[in-house]
């Protein structure tokens, strides 16, 4: 069994960090592990949207192995980043995270590069980098992007856990569970939910959201070029959809 392992269901992909014992904290090899999972996700046409998550109900990331930090070649990234995720500003297709227990450091640093997020109430949450003389690194620019700036201030400058609702308070999560179970249970409902939308619409919407982020004005948004965009216009899906209304019945999507 490795240290990473990932399942089809459906048109979902899981991927379990499943290293209980260091509480899923990320050596090098995971990390570039994780960069070739994510990087035939993208790929794959039969994959819609994909849920990371932890092993064991303990902790869902606590970032990164510190002890394998020591040793040569312990602090390598792939150019994705942090999870092979964290600076891979060019997939479109939606990642949820299914937070099933601590999530600190790095492991908060996914969270913030998932495009929804759902965490058991005993989930902890926080950057504590600067209590072992470390900061949270990309996690910075993630979080101040996400929060007002005061929030993600007393985060990062506190360096303190927070509990769960706490995350749902600040909009790190979309929502709280009861247990470690549910929150991949309300995952999979996130992404069964995505999956009967059209395929090239949410590329489409998930590239207009991040590119236009991205732009320097809500005027320099509106007029960016867009090309999922324009593969959604073009599509026969596009077509379908407006049919299936006008016909009272379900769509039958093709991706094209």
């Amino acid at each position: 069994m490795g240290e990473i392992e990932i399942a089809r269901n459906g048109q979902t992909l899981e991927i379990v960090i499943d290293r209980p014992t260091v509480r899923n904290a990320l050596d090098s090899a995971c990390h570039f592990r994780l960069a070739e999972i994510f990087d035939e996700f993208d790929r794959d046409e039969s994959l819609r949207v994909a849920i990371i998550t932890g092993a064991g109900e303990k902790a869902f990331c606590v970032g990164s192995d510190l002890k394998a930090r020591m040793e040569p070649g312990g602090q390598d990234y792939p150019p994705t980043g942090f999870a092979g995720l964290c600076e891979r500003f060019d997939l479109y297709k939606p990642v949820i995270a299914a937070v099933n227990g601590d999530c600190i450091g790095g492991g908060l640093e996914v969270v913030l590069a998932c495009d929804l997020a759902v965490a058991s109430a005993q989930a902890r949450f926080g950057f504590p980098e600067p209590r072992v003389g470390l900061l949270a690194a990309g996690g910075l620019h993630r979080l101040s992007r996400q929060l007002p700036a005061k929030h993600a201030m007393d985060i990062v400058l506190r360096a303190k856990l927070f509990q769960a609702r706490e995350a749902l308070d600040y909009a790190l999560i979309n929502r709280v569970v009861d247990s470690p179970d549910d929150a991949l249970t309300a995952a999979r409902e996130m992404a069964a939910d995505i999956i009967e939308c059209a395929p090239l619409a949410i590329l489409a919407t998930k590239e207009m959201i991040s590119r236009g982020l991205d732009e320097a004005s809500l005027r320099d948004a509106f007029s960016a070029h867009y090309p999922a965009y324009e593969r959604m216009l073009a599509s026969e899906d596009a077509v379908e959809g407006s049919m299936a209304f006008k016909e009272k019945r379900k769509p039958v999507w093709k991706g094209n």
